[in-house]
């Protein structure tokens, strides 16, 4: 690989061991994906919860901290394992909450800005055009890479920290032209009608292209898709199918038309969304008894406008005695949803906002243990693929059958 004279200051170790160090194993990357050089970005976005990183990835942390290291480049946090707020209402153990605290603490001494969130791109950290980028989490990346037209790829663990060090990465996949293109034509012939539905698309489609460097191009979408909906399709893409990019044409920037979308290459094949395929999507999720134990919205976290839609839902209504009502968020959000009063409705219906966790990395196997948890209803595509590593059963169902669902305390077979 081609460096700069400053890629080989760090190399030389003069810009401290965590870079150099940090450097080394992004050649390493960069050699194996063929990379011919770096490509400086304009942020990181760190990944790894202290629950999967487990007590050798704190240790990993530690180290760079000790040594000295320092961030180089606007870093941001992930979603975490725990709300400080409400963890020992939830019955968390103290010690995971210490372990986040703990992590949280070391990454702040290194330069980052402790967000905590997977849908930073919705509130303070919107990715621009053409821009490249070093995020880890999926659902950041494939909104980045699609919606805002930024570049990136899934830069996990070890890797987001090595890009906050050095202020850049590896330039292959994502950050070249020719992988961003199509390869597979998506005509949809069932259009979404609400948020859901995006993301019920998602899983059809990710559950057909399942490879990281395949690129679905929808065609027949609507033009004023909205930023929720978008971010669902794209998360659910990436969760189902390690999709890092795609494109709507008409919707998003690098499509605006066919065959800008597929950079004037063919399709290697066309795939039909036929009328009923969505409601089909949500009805293959077959709950094994009829009773609810818990519905969670938020995955990835939810928005001001997905919280004031499950308010207006709730309003009025009480979340039945047996079941569990969740909103997973940012603080960001959740601040606005108390002040305009969103939070107060949810809280009166007897449902939580939590604010920091996905609920999938909230220890979720914990909370079940505790609660009595196993039948779990979202509107969430995402978490319904992941949760059930957990030892759930999930359902899917659009966000109005959820609240009903939480409501009556039931769910139709």
């Amino acid at each position: 690989m081609r460096l700069t004279p400053e890629e080989e200051e760090i190399r030389a170790g003069r810009r401290g061991e965590p870079a150099r160090r940090a450097l080394e194993m992004q050649l390493e990357v960069g050699r194996f994906f063929g990379a011919e050089r770096m490509v400086r970005v304009a942020s990181a976005h760190l990944t790894g919860d202290p629950d999967s990183m487990g007590e050798a990835g704190l240790a990993f942390v530690e180290t760079l901290a000790r040594e000295g290291a320092r961030f180089v480049v606007p870093t941001t946090t992930n979603a975490r394992n725990v709300d400080f707020e409400c963890y020992r209402a939830l019955g968390q153990p103290e010690q995971v909450a210490a372990r986040e605290r703990r992590l949280r603490a070391l990454v702040v001494e290194m330069g980052a800005v402790a967000l905590d969130t997977c849908a930073g791109y919705q509130t303070l950290t919107p990715p621009r055009f053409g821009e490249h980028l070093a995020w880890g989490d999926t659902g950041t990346v494939i909104f980045a890479n699609a919606v805002a037209g930024a570049r990136s790829n899934f830069e996990g663990g070890p890797a987001s920290y090595a890009a906050a060090l050095t202020g850049r990465v590896p330039a292959y996949g994502m950050h070249l032209d020719e992988p961003r293109w199509g390869t597979h034509r998506v005509d949809v012939l069932d259009p979404p009608r609400s948020v859901s539905d995006w993301g019920a698309l998602g899983v059809l489609v990710g559950r057909r292209l399942t490879n990281y460097w395949l690129v679905p191009v929808f065609v027949g979408l609507p033009a004023e898709a909205s930023a929720d909906a978008l971010k669902q399709l794209g998360a659910t893409l990436a969760s189902y199918g390690s999709l890092a990019m795609f494109h709507v044409v008409g919707v998003t920037p690098e499509a605006r038309t066919l065959a800008e979308a597929f950079g004037g290459r063919p399709p290697r094949e066309t795939i039909r969304v036929e009328p009923g395929d969505l409601d089909r999507v949500y009805r293959s999720f077959v709950p094994r008894r009829a009773e609810v134990d818990v519905v969670v919205f938020g995955t990835p976290h939810a928005s001001l406008f997905e919280i004031r839609r499950v308010a207006e839902l709730l309003r009025g209504r009480r979340v039945h005695p047996r079941t569990r009502l969740f909103v997973t968020t940012n603080a960001h959000v959740r601040g606005m949803a108390e002040r305009l009063g969103y939070a107060a409705t949810i809280d009166a219906a007897g449902g939580t906002i939590l604010a920091g966790p996905c609920f999938y990395i909230m220890t979720p196997r914990i909370l079940a243990e505790l609660h009595g948890f196993s039948t779990l209803v979202t509107d969430s595509a995402k978490l319904a693929n992941i949760i059930p590593a957990s030892g759930y059963d999930p359902v899917l169902r659009p966000t109005e059958e959820c609240v009903e669902a939480a409501v009556q305390g039931t769910l139709e077979r």
